[in-house]
Order: structure tokens, then sequence, then C-alpha cells
């Protein structure tokens, strides 16, 4: 009887031997302005749709004529964000550029809870917030060929005054000196999107398959 305990137990080691638990993970999209962190995030998502879900951030801004509440972001008042905050309904939230920003917690559980991967887009600030509550997040820094190409791009925004652009370049060359904050660095290069979201995606394959990996928990 003991002998025939043992061997089952000899067994149940063996087999486990053959087992390698994953979990969903969380990876982190962040970056300067400009360096195309919405375009990268939508384009993994729609490579691998089953795979993924992209995290939507409330916000205190008005909507872009291009963005849409709810896919975009969540377009909502200050009266709601404060309301978020005072039932500690977010993840994390920063004033971005004089708006307020912030990951709402029960989406980012909902998703996780369904076996697929999060992902978020983060400016510098909130990755760093984030990465203290969540150690294991993967965090992924993008960035721009050249600090020229990087500042054409906020220059093209429509959307913004002089005195916004400069302030968005002022901060992007602050951000850029936090790159070794992360895990990766990939670049973004104009018109060849497709090459960082193949480097990301296989960043996110690598970690699905690390040994030892711990579920993330909010």
């Amino acid at each position: 009887m003991e002998k025939r305990l043992n061997e089952k137990s000899e067994q149940t080691k063996t087999e486990d031997l053959f087992q390698c638990q994953s979990y969903p993970i969380l990876v982190i999209i962040s970056g300067p302005s400009g360096v195309g962190k919405d375009t990268v995030a939508r384009r993994l998502i729609k490579r691998r749709p089953e795979d993924f879900y992209f995290v939507v951030t409330a916000t205190t801004r008005d909507a872009r004529d291009s963005e849409l509440h709810g896919r975009d972001y969540f377009f909502v008042s200050n009266d709601e964000f404060a309301r978020m905050i005072e039932e500690d309904d977010l993840l994390e939230y920063a004033v971005v550029y004089r708006q307020y920003k912030g990951i709402p917690k029960q989406q980012v559980r909902d998703a996780l809870a369904s076996g697929k991967n999060v992902i978020m887009r983060l400016d510098v600030q909130g990755t760093a917030t984030v990465r203290n509550l969540i150690p294991n997040a993967i965090t992924v820094f993008l960035r721009t060929q050249t600090e020229e190409d990087l500042v054409r791009r906020l220059r093209e925004r429509e959307s913004d005054s002089d005195e916004g652009v400069n302030l968005r370049i002022a901060t992007a060359r602050q951000e850029m000196k936090r790159m070794k904050e992360f895990d990766y660095c990939v670049e973004n290069a104009e018109n060849e999107q497709e090459k960082a979201v193949d480097l990301i995606l296989s960043i996110i394959d690598a970690a699905r398959c690390r040994v030892g990996q711990e579920p993330i928990v909010i």
C-alpha cells in the first residue's frame, strides 16, 4: 500500500514537470505624446483580437472630432471624475496637460478574469504609478527614430495651440530621459508601425512562456 502511494506521488511530481502555468499579462504601452501609443495598441488588438483587451481611459478633456466615447476614451465631467476618485474606482489617475486621466479598475479586472491579456496605453507618469501597484506588469517604451521626428509629429497635430505644442515638446524631452525605467524599448518609425507591433507581440509571447509567472492582482 505504501509503495503504491509513493509511486503515485512520484508520478504526480513527474506530471507537474510537464505543466507550465500561464496567466493573462498586463502590458503597458507608454512613451511621450506623439510616438503613436494609440495606433500601436489598436493594431495589436486588430492583429489578435481574441487575445487582447484594450483598456479605455477616463478623461475630463473634450473629445476630438475623430474620437468616440467608450472607444477612444470615456469622456466624463469633472464632477464624475471626482466621484470616481472618491469611490476608489480608479487604478491610477493624474493631471495630464491640465486635464484629468485615469484607469477604471473594474474593466481591468473583468478583462483579466476573461483570460485576455490587457493592454494599457499610459503616459510615463501613469506607467510609474501602475508599475508600483503591479510589479509584474510588462512595460514597453515607444520612441520615434529621432527627436526631430517627435517634434515634427507634435507640431503637425491640429488640435493643439502653439502654447500646447510647446508644452508637449518640453514634456516629451523630459519623458525621454526616463526610458531606462522600462522593461523594453521599441522604435515606432514613420509608416513602419507593423514592425513595432511585431516586436511587441514577440515580447508578449515570451512573457506568457516565462517560468514562475505570477497572476496579476488588482
